[in-house]
């Protein structure tokens, strides 16, 4: 197979895969709206306060809270945190707004709950239970590192019970405690619980087409289990397999570009599964209508008159690498890369540490190109200079086509006596487009994964590089750049490859045409520093000729 088959092969493989997956392939499943209650493994009382949801929230007041990364309101029915406003993150429909991350509302409800309970014991505070507080508006001022919401639940047979939020400066994680005081003759001994509560529904723009389906879930994770999604169709069908039970790790709720994550073993905070287990618990709630995802945790007892308690901090915010890394051991995983990880979260890496440098992604993936094609520039040099002797021989290839006419096989022997004898590779100009391909691969997911492009501006039109050129300008240039580079081709033998080759060009634009702009952006350079080096290596070759001559 000669390099022109080889490479139309490639073409035409990649753009019928992602033709089919684009026009063609069924859409993902619909979560249904009714399942089946999952069976938990949890204790008695934790199923009582755990084994339903209302189909309607109840109501308490709001408390606002205010700082420099989030808007967010506690509900004192429970204490629920039931929105959360990403102030650095945009809507899907409109960037100037807010993404709003949890909410209860008409058409989605998305919140963090908790709750303590003991056999025996009835009455204390749960998700159902009415909190009070003197705040009504807090705001994170200029100078203050952190702010606290306390929320205080009435006495119950001498338990009194404080939950306290605190939300501290540049940071996606909320300090979440409960100070319990044993005002009782004997120690007490608790269970607690802490879930993420939501409907099945997919969040706005989420990538559904191109093979690239994304993730909106349950998720848990222990340093013994790993990493394992639970999908909602599967709960629905009560055929999840998770982590149980660990000594560490944390639960959570995952959509595309943003996570939620109870965290039992937080960076820099109490590890509350060391003495004790703590259970993880992924289930359907309210008749199917809810899914919730949580942890179970026994509370050290407190002795008689004794103060004590439990913090678990909740991590609700984007998934951005720094972040996740900095808020619990094994969280960044819920940035999912897909299958090409080990290609994409190095590149992200160099790609990251780039744009500390420029502080603009988009010229940080200009620089990402240009750094990619000095790595493989003695590959591409190679390739550039057998594809240009190989344009060179193509007068005396049509010479033996001519001379032997129907015999393919003495043409295709005199073919390669002729490579053999001027040193010549026909399949060397293959290997740039096969080293090519993981790289727009993994690109493409890194891409698709990275919430720091989500909405990064480059310039002039591009004002989001996670989404398609608006005005199509990048895959225009795609196209007349492919085309630039097939004329440094040599001409093909077979009037109908060469055909194929020439329109290659066009069919890739279309189909670029729904990629990210990063994407595209990236190839464009590429394509433009592919052309440079060939004229350049071209034109050493023709110098090289002249002084031989």
């Amino acid at each position: 197979m000669d390099t022109k088959r080889l490479i139309l092969f490639i073409v035409l493989s990649f753009a019928i895969l992602f033709g089919w997956q684009r026009w063609f392939a069924p859409p993902p499943p619909v979560v249904p709206t009714v399942a089946q209650q999952a069976a938990t493994a949890a204790t008695p009382a934790a199923n009582a306060a755990l084994v339903e949801a209302p189909n309607k929230l109840q109501q308490g007041s709001r408390i606002k809270v205010a700082t420099d990364l989030v808007n967010a309101e506690i509900d004192t029915m429970g204490g629920d945190l039931r929105k959360l406003a990403l102030l650095k993150h945009g809507e899907h429909d409109d960037p100037k707004k807010p993404l709003v991350l949890f909410q209860e509302s008409a058409d989605h409800t998305y919140v963090a709950q908790t709750g303590l309970m003991k056999t025996g014991m009835p009455g204390l505070p749960t998700h159902r239970t009415l909190f009070t507080s003197k705040d009504s508006v807090v705001t994170l001022q200029p100078g203050q590192d952190s702010v606290t919401v306390r929320l205080e639940a009435a006495e119950v047979g001498g338990v009194k019970v404080a939950k306290l939020y605190t939300f501290k400066r540049g940071s996606y994680r909320i300090e979440v405690k409960y100070e319990i005081t044993n005002g009782t003759a004997a120690p007490l001994s608790l269970t607690s619980y802490f879930r993420l509560l939501r409907d099945g529904a997919e969040p706005k723009g989420s990538p559904q087409h191109l093979g690239a389906s994304t993730f909106t879930g349950p998720a848990v994770y222990t340093s013994e289990s790993k990493f394992q999604k639970v999908a909602f169709k599967d709960i629905d069908k009560d055929k999840h397999e998770y982590a149980k039970q660990g000594r560490d790790g944390w639960v959570a709720m995952l959509q595309h570009y943003f996570a939620t994550a109870w965290l039992l073993s937080p960076n820099g905070g109490d590890n509350v599964c060391a003495k004790q287990a703590c259970r993880f618990e992924v289930k359907s709630v309210g008749d199917g209508q809810y899914y919730s995802a949580g942890a179970i945790i026994d509370l050290p007892a407190i002795a008689a008159g004794a103060t004590g308690g439990i913090t678990v901090p909740l991590f609700a915010g984007p998934e951005e690498t720094r972040a996740l890394e900095s808020a619990a051991p094994g969280l960044v995983l819920v940035k999912d890369y897909g299958y090409f990880k080990v290609i994409a979260e190095p590149m992200f890496w160099l790609l990251d540490q780039i744009h500390s440098l420029v502080g603009n992604w988009g010229w940080a993936i200009v620089l990402f190109t240009l750094v990619i094609k000095f790595a493989f520039y003695p590959l591409s040099a190679a390739s550039a200079r057998s594809m240009a002797k190989m344009k060179k021989l193509a007068p005396r290839m049509q010479q033996l086509k001519e001379q032997y006419g129907d015999d393919r096989m003495k043409f295709q022997q005199a073919v390669m006596e002729m490579y053999k004898k001027e040193k010549a590779n026909p399949l060397s100009g293959c290997l740039p487009v096969l080293i090519q391909m993981p790289i727009f691969i993994g690109l493409y997911w890194m891409l698709l994964a990275a919430v720091e492009l989500r909405q990064a501006p480059w310039m002039l039109w591009i004002n989001d590089l996670s989404v398609q050129d608006p005005y199509y300008v990048l895959p225009i240039l795609m196209a007349i750049t492919m085309y630039v580079q097939t004329l440094f081709n040599p001409p093909n033998a077979d009037p109908m490859q060469e055909k194929m080759m020439k329109i290659m060009p066009l069919v890739f634009s279309i189909m670029f045409l729904f990629f990210p702009a990063g994407l595209v952006l990236y190839y464009v350079i590429n394509n433009v520093f592919t052309i440079v080096q060939s004229w350049y290596i071209n034109r050493q070759i023709e110098r090289a000729d002249t002084k031989a001559a």
